[in-house]
């Protein structure tokens, strides 16, 4: 390619680069006559400058030391002996940064310049050429000092040790030349400003709080970046000074390269968004060029809130706070007025009760929520549900928490008839009290009634519930009627906790029926006299008969008494003896043995003989089946009187099964338990029997009930149960019980536990 091919494109590659850079000052976003100064081989600052040798380093060579003091140069010479060919020099070269242009130089300069060598300083234009803007062609030794101002900013400025002749010319390089400068102040212009940038989660939306971070950073071609800026709603909150190159020089700072900074800064900072109010505010993050060129980023809108809501207003606990029997809690609330604060997002809530229970602290999310509902405990008892508030900032303080007491009893009063001295009396007694226990809501009401043993009709007596020692305490008073006349007579009591459970039973404290029977009065000798069933009773021994004695008590393994207490399936003994009224055994003698089925029995009555041994002993087996009074009269004989034993109670557990599945779950997961009560000699109550489920609590060493359910007509039962609140993993052993209830013939029974193993979060 010729010569004349390669400079005309080399203007036109020129041309383009000048036309970019207008377009980039065009399209600056504050563009202004920025200028900074960069200070050069003086003030102890070292040169940012090439040299080069047009001769390939045939002809020149360089020398440079910019340390403090007056000795500071930047140096081109000649070599020793020889010609040079014109227009070859050697030349130092400063280029001003993309973007910028170098407006006005000054500094010291001086020479030794023989046979056509000139100093030449200028600047390097646009189109790759070079101005010079002062010239020297003789020796001058003087350091002198030297102002240029440049109309347009150029891209370079050069220091030239030239042969100022043509090409096809030399010049001699004996006594040799050289050219020197030192203390350059260049002047460069920087139109172009900076670009910003700013993130982080600060600027990302939502509400924030606390310390929050950003990030930010700073980009130009131009001086660099210098430093940037972060503040909000004008105020400055961060400024950060990115490293350049710089000197101090007559109080101002100057820059010692000619991109006195790097191109690109980025950094971080930690805001403490606690020294403004809640409510939006204005962010933004400006960056500044080392020329003074300043950009920003357009506004951010920060929302900060760092104040918890108060407290809820007029929390409300759906029926109140008394006690009740169905284990379900709704509550609701208003919630306080924000303001410029977030709103209202969640509501943290806990409770806590009897025996270390603790649900911990829970969230019920949601904007706006104003209502918890079907909140459970796992067992009676009185517990305390707290409430505080949570914004969208997620602010709490559990120090605003509100509070309302939840009762739960869902367990129904214990209640037994009193023990009675005489069962059978000419008198009926003028009261009959009852016992009344609930260790929860505690007694709250009750009645009791009556009626004959063969009658339907129950009547009510009038009745008072009696505060008892204790708040879990009463007992029921019925006043009984003076005119009843004589009979067997039935009770029945009923009682009703303060939470509204309910039952009745027919049974003393020991378990057996309350019966009372009133005898009719004494007759006249020789008139027979009849009960109130009809039968004919004789009240003494006749005449010319010895008295008799008559002992019994029942039997089951160790047990033994006038009350015994037997397993399901389990038969007992009857023993005793039958003496005279000297002591001696009679043996021989047949006694009839009765055995009462209590009731709801599908057999009432069941009468046996058994016959004395020598010394009067008698022994009979008592066959398995439900509980039962039994009755032993002797009914006398030739020269002896008749003889009676008072009814013996042999009660019988009642027995059912229990299992469960699966045997491993987790927190919230359903149990299924199902199990069936045996009914050997009588039929299931109508309703089904009452069996309740209880657990375990090894604390207090007793067992708490879980829930009460009723088998179908076959005695099979199922039942299911969700552990809500169990934390880590738990053991827990479950049983059945077969409730005592009127019409059914047992005593209270039990199955054999099960154990399951129930996971929770930790």
């Amino acid at each position: 390619m010729s010569g004349a091919r390669r400079a005309g494109l080399a203007r036109i590659v020129a041309m383009g680069v000048a036309l970019a850079l207008a377009l980039l000052l065009l399209a600056a976003r504050e563009a202004s006559a920025a200028e900074y100064t960069v200070a050069q081989c003086g003030w102890g600052v070292d040169a940012d400058a090439s040299w080069a040798d047009s001769t390939g380093g045939a002809k020149f060579r360089q020398d440079a030391w910019c340390g403090p003091g007056d000795g500071a140069h930047m140096k081109s010479f000649t070599r020793g002996g020889g010609t040079v060919s014109g227009t070859r020099f050697a030349r130092w070269r400063w280029e001003a940064p993309p973007g910028t242009g170098i407006a006005r130089v000054s500094g010291i300069w001086w020479h030794a310049l023989h046979d056509g060598m000139e100093q030449r300083i200028g600047a390097g234009t646009w189109s790759g050429g070079f101005a010079p803007f002062l010239r020297a062609a003789s020796t001058d030794t003087t350091q002198r000092r030297f102002v240029a101002d440049l109309n347009t900013p150029q891209p370079a400025l050069e220091d030239r040790l030239l042969c100022a002749r043509g090409e096809s010319k030399w010049c001699s390089l004996d006594p040799g030349s050289w050219s020197s400068v030192r203390e350059l102040a260049i002047t460069i212009r920087d139109d172009i400003g900076p670009g910003a940038w700013l993130w982080g989660p600060l600027t990302e939306g939502g509400w924030r709080r606390g310390s929050q971070s950003i990030g930010f950073s700073g980009i130009d071609e131009g001086s660099g970046v210098r430093s940037g800026e972060t503040t909000l709603d004008g105020s400055r909150i961060d400024l950060h000074e990115y490293p350049c190159s710089m000197a101090m020089v007559g109080g101002s700072w100057w820059g010692a390269r000619m991109k006195p900074c790097e191109r690109h800064g980025a950094d971080g900072a930690t805001i403490d968004t606690t020294r403004f109010s809640d409510g939006n505010h204005r962010l933004r993050h400006c960056s500044a060029d080392f020329a003074g060129n300043v950009a920003c980023t357009g506004d951010e809108v920060v929302r900060i809130d760092n104040n918890p809501p108060a407290h809820p207003r007029n929390l409300t606990l759906a029926g109140g706070e008394g006690w009740r029997r169905i284990d379900n809690f709704d509550f609701s609330w208003s919630n306080p007025d924000q303001g410029p604060a977030s709103p209202i997002w969640g509501a943290y809530w806990r409770i806590t009760g009897p025996a270390g229970y603790d649900t911990g602290v829970k969230l019920a999310g949601g904007r706006d929520v104003s209502a918890i509902a079907d909140r459970t405990v796992p067992r009676p008892g009185i517990y305390k549900f707290r409430l505080w508030l949570r914004d969208e900032a997620g602010n709490s303080n559990s120090g605003s928490a509100v509070e309302r007491t939840m009762r739960l009893d869902d367990v129904p009063p214990g209640v037994a008839f009193e023990p009675v001295a005489e069962k059978t009396t000419p008198e009926l007694p003028r009261t009959v009290g009852a016992e009344v226990s609930d260790a929860h809501s505690g007694p709250a009401d009750g009645q009791i009634e009556y009626r004959r043993v063969n009658g339907e009709r129950w009547l009510e007596l009038p009745t008072q519930l009696r505060a008892g020692e204790k708040a879990s305490e009463g007992r029921l008073v019925g006043a009984m009627p003076s005119d009843l006349g004589p009979g067997t007579y039935v009770f029945r009591a009923r009682a009703t906790d303060g939470a509204g459970n309910a039952t009745t039973s027919t049974r003393r404290v020991d378990g057996t029926e309350m019966a009372l029977r009133k005898v009719p009065p004494p007759v006249a000798p020789g008139r027979p006299a009849t009960d109130g069933a009809g039968e004919t009773r004789q009240r003494s021994a006749p005449k010319g008969r010895a008295k008799t004695r008559l002992f019994a008590k029942l039997r089951w393994r160790k047990r033994r008494g006038q009350r015994v207490t037997v397993p399901f399936g389990a038969g007992a003994a009857l023993s005793g003896r039958l003496l005279s009224a000297e002591g001696a055994g009679l043996a021989g003698r047949r006694l009839r043995v009765v055995s009462r089925f209590s009731r709801g029995a599908l057999k009432r009555r069941r009468v046996e003989v058994v016959k004395t041994g020598r010394r009067g002993g008698f022994r009979l087996g008592l066959r398995p089946g439900p509980s039962r009074r039994v009755s032993v009269v002797y009914r006398g004989g030739p020269g002896l009187a008749r003889a009676r034993r008072p009814a013996l109670a042999l009660r019988v557990r009642g027995a059912l099964t229990l299992s469960a599945s699966p045997r491993k779950l987790r927190t919230g997961g359903r149990l299924h338990l199902r199990g069936r009560v045996r009914d050997r000699g009588a039929p299931l109550p109508r309703r089904g029997k009452l069996v309740a489920i209880q657990y375990y609590e090894r604390e207090a060493r007793v067992w708490r009930p879980v829930l009460v359910t009723r088998s179908d007509h076959s005695g099979r039962f199922r039942a299911g149960y969700r552990f809500r609140y169990v934390t880590g993993s738990a053991r827990i052993r479950l049983r059945a019980v077969a409730l005592a209830e009127e019409r059914w013939p047992y005593a209270p029974g039990v199955s054999r536990p099960v154990t399951v193993r129930v996971s929770g979060p930790r």
